[in-house]
């Protein structure tokens, strides 16, 4: 204490005396490494109560290496500079309940043995809480910092309760040990929020909240029940573990889940509606204008998982485990092919409507399809090749059938089919076969291409009878006989139809179309001729009788797809 040796503790009664009587409100205080008894503390405060308002006025306070025995009071004070508190010791409680802080807070490396109460101050500066330990509970209530906060390595025994907080600049809590509950219900954060490493122990409410950045809580762990309820553009969880059941409720989120660990059931759900907070909406404004999305599930379990009327046209599936056991609920979105007509080398084409994987979209845009609306990867992610994909979407179509959604299984077996028909490294025979699959019928998925050439394969068949099929005429039967004694053998023969002889147009005749259709369809349906016929016509009709009825099966094998429940 200049201009004395000693420190404030330390002083003789007539020098402190002097000392505390010639403070002001407002006046800066060195108190660094003071050891401050409850009595102590309290002469300081009384020297610098301003007497207009009834509360201590501080310019700067510096208590670094302090030791308190008992509590701490800073209630209500008014601190227009900086407060400093590190490495400070506090065998009682912190108390800041109310203050005003101009400049910034320092508690880094501080020890609390009771509860640290910073309910409703307003810090204009920086705030630092790293690496404090604070055995009871920590209460951050209606707290204002407008720089950035940091909390990490921060240690709390008891619950931290940070409702209504609101922090305008970035907030950084990584590698916090939470022992009890931690409620952040109705924070808000204007810049990005960090929690990456960050460990719950007790019930982890975060939210409802707001943040206006991104909300990292990767590497976080997750001991007891935990919902998160946020709006806000960016949510990652990359390597989060889930060691309890958890919900998550997201408005305008972009959900990056890459090799979270689900221990108990996750629901991801979308909110429809901005969260309420003391009968209040939670103000969005500067949040994107997009529903919640999942943008990347690779690694993660998803047996446990549960997906709820989320966005899912941008994420990544490839990598995921135990696909086939993901649930989706409502209504979830999924990247669809390019609409309307689009030019495929020289020749107009229209991609059928069906749902997509962003993997798939992205190999063909890399393959020169991205004119043609499909999405390109985004920088720095590798393409996939269709033999990768071929699995995921197996292992998609497996679950919507076990969900017993098969018109929804169905888009994601044309996509396994379409990924198998496009892999290179498969036998030609097979990639043969399947392209011819596709041609035909869509994979069994497309009536109406399958109905098409049923029709076309039809007019055709009927054509080649009217044309080369039917006999020149019907031929009579003719008997002969020989007559012995009173016995007469008679033999019927009809002789073999006759080749037609005239020309092309006097075959094509409305007579020869009806005979035509009539053993057409009859050979197709019923399976019944009837009708004399060439030769041409015999093997025309056992043509049709293969290959027209494969089409009508796969029209209907397709329209039973598209209906069946």
């Amino acid at each position: 204490m200049e201009p004395y040796a000693e420190c404030l503790a330390h002083l003789g009664d007539a020098d402190r005396s002097d000392y505390l009587a010639a403070l002001q409100p407002g006046a800066d205080v060195d108190h660094r490494g003071t050891p401050f008894t409850e009595e102590l503390m309290g002469e300081l405060l009384d020297a610098l109560t301003d007497p207009s308002t009834d509360m201590p006025r501080f310019g700067d306070a510096l208590f670094d290496r302090a030791e308190f025995s008992g509590d701490a009071h800073f209630d209500g004070s008014k601190i227009s500079g900086d407060v400093s508190l590190r490495e400070a010791e506090v065998t009682g409680h912190v108390w800041f309940y109310g203050a005003e802080i101009g400049g910034d807070v320092w508690f880094d490396d501080a020890e609390v043995s009771g509860h640290a109460w910073f309910v409703n101050v307003k810090i204009t500066g920086e705030a630092g809480f790293s690496r404090v330990e604070i055995s009871g509970d920590a209460l951050f209530y209606g707290a204002e910092v407008s720089g950035e906060t940091h909390f990490v390595a921060m240690q709390v025994g008891g619950d931290a309760w940070f409702d209504g907080a609101k922090f305008r600049g970035d907030a950084w809590l990584s590698a916090v040990k939470f022992g009890g509950s931690a409620s952040f219900a109705g924070t808000m954060f204007s810049a990005n929020a960090i929690f990456d490493s960050t460990v719950f122990e007790g019930r982890a409410q975060l939210g409802p909240l707001v943040c206006g950045g991104t909300l990292d809580v990767s590497e976080a762990v997750f001991h007891s029940a935990a919902t998160i309820e946020a709006a806000t553009g960016d949510l990652r969880c990359r390597r989060t573990r889930w060691a309890s059941a958890a919900a998550l409720r997201l408005r305008h989120t972009a959900l990056d889940l890459s090799d979270a660990v689900l221990e108990y059931p996750v629901s991801v759900a979308a909110r429809t509606r901005p969260f309420v907070v003391d009968g209040q909406e939670m103000p969005e404004a500067g949040l994107p204008d997009f529903p919640a999305r999942v943008v990347s599930m690779r690694g993660v379990d998803a047996a446990h998982l549960v997906l709820t009327d989320v966005d899912l046209t941008d994420c990544l599936f490839a990598g995921t485990i135990h696909l086939d056991q993901l649930r989706l609920e409502g209504r979830c979105l999924l990247a669809t092919t390019p609409s309307g007509l689009r030019r495929r080398g020289m020749w107009p084409a229209r991609w059928t409507p069906r749902r997509t994987l962003a993997e798939e979209q992205h190999w063909r845009a890399a393959h020169g399809g991205d004119s043609n609306g499909w999405a390109p990867a985004p920088p720095g992610e590798a393409v996939l090749e269709p033999a990768a994909l071929a699995p995921v979407y197996r292992q998609l179509r497996k679950a919507f059938e076990d969900g017993k959604d098969e018109p929804g299984a169905a888009d994601f077996y044309y996509g396994e089919m379409e990924m198998r028909r496009h892999d290179h490294s498969a036998p030609r025979a097979e990639r043969a076969l399947l392209a011819a699959y596709w041609a035909v019928s869509g994979y069994g998925l497309r009536a109406s291409r399958a109905l098409g050439w049923l029709l076309a394969a039809i007019t055709a068949t009927v054509l080649a009878m009217m044309l080369w099929g039917l006999p020149k005429g019907d031929p009579q039967p003719e008997s002969t006989g020989t007559v012995a004694g009173r016995s007469i053998t008679l033999i019927t023969e009809t002789p073999d139809p006759a080749n037609p002889d005239a020309p092309y147009s006097k075959r094509l005749t409305t007579d020869r179309f009806e005979k035509s259709l009539r053993v057409v369809i009859n050979s197709v349906v019923f399976r019944s001729g009837g009708q004399d016929l060439t030769t041409t016509g015999t093997y025309t009709e056992m043509v049709s009788r293969i290959s027209e009825p494969v089409l009508l099966g796969l029209a209907i094998l397709a329209v039973r797809g598209r209906v069946k429940r």
